[in-house]
């Protein structure tokens, strides 16, 4: 009987388990997965070694793009930066190939990420933060990769998602009016910046969810899956967003805020320049960050889950993007 057409498979833990060990040369392990979303991320533990194994999705990164990542990635420890590295296999390696139910997939073993997760982060852990992430800039903003990953510009983050939520919004169109209209204000705002902002890959989700810090303060930034070539502000953007998000949830005041985002920034800028007017540039970049991801969302939604969609969802995010344009510039330092 043929296989039926099958449009978003989950590999078996048990058969991944002993096909890495087989690759890898491990022992006594086991494998579990951890996340069946954009792509599915699996921990791979023995009593002295830990891993993360990530499988790619072909409908959200094809072959090329995932090479770019494993480019960027060993450029990025090769130079020092702290971030989880791709390993190679026994044979060297470093892409693993698996017929799935809907066909080929490619997977890599990751570095494991030493610590845990930091929301409320001190002064010196931001610190780190600021001096680790310029330090990353300054690489990126120098490279060129071999591979192609895609570039974020204003088609990418704020004209190509309007066009894909735009039928989803079919009743909910006061909603999509107000995205429209603050979409083209945002994008003479972009016209508008200068030869002061740097250019390069970012990883466009430089959140505390995607670095982790251990008990010696050392830290380790990893998930770099939306990489691509834009405004490095950008990645000051997300991490900002973080601070707006622990605002607007009352976990700490507008002070609060400030204050922690600009230790970040002074931290930043003793390695790496950062401009008046690319911090100034966070709420116009930030909506673009949140209708990238809104587009994103809408397009994969039935690829990972479909529960959290629907006029409600909608709703909420255009209400929460609403609060960033009202609130963003006021938290910053």
């Amino acid at each position: 009987m043929e296989i039926f057409p099958t449009q978003y498979s989950t590999l078996s833990s048990k058969a991944l388990n002993v096909k890495l060990q087989e690759s890898y040369g491990l022992s006594n392990t086991t494998c579990r997965l951890l996340i069946r979303n954009v792509s599915d991320t699996y921990v791979i533990e023995s009593a002295t070694e830990k891993y993360i194994f990530k499988i790619y999705r072909d409908a959200h990164r094809k072959l090329e793009e995932i090479k770019g990542e494993v480019e960027l990635l060993s450029i990025l420890f090769e130079k020092g930066a702290k971030v989880s590295r791709p390993i190679p296999d026994t044979d060297g390696e470093v892409l693993q190939v698996f017929n799935a139910a809907e066909g080929i997939r490619y997977g890599i073993l990751f570095s494991w990420a030493q610590g845990g997760v930091v929301y409320a982060m001190n002064d010196q852990q931001l610190e780190t933060v600021g001096r680790e992430m310029a330090a990353i800039h300054n690489i990126t903003s120098a490279i060129e990769l071999s591979h192609h990953r895609q570039r974020y510009s204003i088609e990418t983050v704020i004209v190509n998602p309007l066009k894909i939520l735009e039928p989803a919004f079919a009743g909910l169109e006061d909603d999509y009016v107000y995205l429209k209209k603050t979409a083209a204000e945002v994008i003479e705002r972009y016209k508008q910046f200068d030869g002061s902002f740097s250019y390069g890959y970012c990883h466009f989700d430089f959140m505390p969810k995607n670095f982790h810090f251990n008990d010696a303060g050392d830290i380790t930034f990893f998930d770099f899956d939306f990489v691509g070539k834009g405004l490095l502000a950008y990645d000051i953007t997300s991490f900002f967003i973080h601070y707006f998000l622990e605002f607007t949830s009352g976990k700490i005041n507008q002070q609060e805020a400030r204050d922690a985002f600009g230790v970040f920034v002074d931290s930043y800028r003793k390695v790496r320049p950062l401009s008046n007017e690319e911090i100034a540039a966070i709420p116009y970049l930030g909506f673009g960050f949140w209708l990238f991801y809104f587009g994103f969302q809408c397009e994969n939604f039935d690829d990972w889950s479909n529960l959290f969609w629907g006029p409600k969802f909608m709703k909420d995010r255009v209400a929460l993007i609403k609060k960033w344009m009202e609130t963003a510039h006021v938290l910053l330092p």
